[in-house]
């Protein structure tokens, strides 16, 4: 069973930057495009950005483009999300997950605040 694990979330203040990464276990993660979403508080979760298996082809919310980077490393199964310029509107919990699995890791509390 496919599993994943969040990690690097923290508190900045806005403008700053931080990274995060996705550890994927339990399927062949190469075959897989990765995706990232994000939910803040009393919202639903939504879409952030999506990498192809190959790491060439990426997609980002219109929230996001510009400001934040997905990449992925193969050989170690990890996914990347880079985040620079940060705002408040990017709080919330961020979770990684691959294109067709329903299952998601605990995610990473990521908060934006002078």
């Amino acid at each position: 069973q496919a599993q994943f694990v969040e990690s690097g979330g923290g508190l900045v203040q806005p403008g700053e930057s931080l990274r995060l990464s996705c550890t994927a276990s339990g399927f062949i993660f190469g075959a897989f495009a990765m995706l990232w979403y994000r939910q803040a508080p009393g919202k639903e979760r939504e879409f952030v950005a999506r990498i192809d298996p190959t790491g060439r082809r990426k997609n980002y919310a219109d929230s996001v483009q510009g400001r934040f980077i997905v990449t992925r490393d193969n050989a170690k199964q990890m996914m990347f999300l880079q985040m620079n310029n940060l705002k408040p509107e990017d709080t919330a919990v961020y979770y990684c997950r691959a294109d067709k699995s329903t299952t998601w890791g605990q995610g990473t509390q990521v908060t934006v605040s002078s």
